[in-house]
């Protein structure tokens, strides 16, 4: 009985490659656009929806300013905390561990009240600054609320990337003559960067959604744009939809863009 020769042929069974190719398709893009898809052509075809898109959309500028500016606070502020979570002085260690904990304990919006209709006033108060005074308005106040909560979960992410570079390289930067800070900069962060990136885009993402909680404090951003007008409308789903389609066509887009550059940092040069 003659058996098959099978050495160097394809064992995957006929039309299997072509399904596996296709399931690297990004039907989750396609799922997506569907649901905007509705928003958007009843904002085309309905008067109503147009004027509630119109309305809406004024306050995507506030919603983009709290988003970035706040990451930004909260990267400052976190890598300060880490630092000193990592730092061998027993004061600024459990300093950094009371704050990380402090504020993983509380809920969100509770903060976010408490720092912008409490802490914020009272310490403008504290410095004779105006309450008219523009450190004092509602979207410097929305920055810095969102900026402290997520400087707790930052400060995780980065102390975990730093603390994943070896000790050996540290030596050896050291051993060449480089300051701790040169080592830092030059050694630590840079390989740190790539292995948090997934992380701290995840964070950017939820302070994006999580920016819907400052309407709390009067910021006229997407949110609070959307309750004004269905307060005066009545039309909630249509509000509330197209709401729904502006962070989802923000998240995505931001995750896309993430997802481009954590490819770029990673492809050797």
């Amino acid at each position: 009985m003659t058996i098959p020769k099978t050495i160097g042929t394809d064992p995957t069974p006929p039309g299997a490659k072509v399904r596996y190719e296709w399931s690297g398709f990004p039907w989750w893009f396609i799922g997506i656009v569907a649901v905007i898809a509705f928003p958007l052509f009843k904002i085309l075809t309905d008067d109503t929806w147009k004027s509630g898109f119109d309305f809406i959309k004024d306050g995507l500028s506030l919603t983009v300013i709290v988003t970035l500016a706040g990451f930004v606070f909260a990267m400052v502020v976190g890598l300060i905390v880490a630092v000193g979570r990592m730092s061998k002085n027993v004061v600024l260690k459990n300093l950094a561990i009371f704050y990380i904990e402090l504020i993983r304990g509380i809920p969100v919006l509770v903060t976010i009240i408490f720092v912008g209709l409490v802490a914020w006033p009272e310490l403008m108060g504290a410095l004779g600054i105006s309450g008219r005074a523009g450190v004092a308005s509602p979207v410097v106040k929305a920055t810095v609320a969102v900026g402290i909560v997520y400087a707790a979960f930052i400060a995780e992410v980065l102390r975990a990337g730093i603390e994943s570079i070896g000790m050996g390289q540290r030596e050896a930067g050291m051993s060449m003559g480089l300051t701790k800070f040169q080592v830092f900069r030059l050694i630590v962060w840079p390989q740190a960067i790539k292995n948090i990136m997934p992380a701290l885009g995840n964070d950017l993402i939820a302070l994006l959604k999580d920016s819907s909680l400052v309407s709390i404090l009067a910021v006229r951003e997407l949110t609070q744009m959307t309750k004004l007008w269905t307060g005066q409308s009545f039309q909630f789903m249509a509000g509330y939809l197209i709401l729904a389609a502006f962070y989802l066509l923000l998240t995505v887009t931001l995750s896309i863009g993430l997802q481009w550059y954590e490819r770029r940092i990673s492809t050797p040069r």
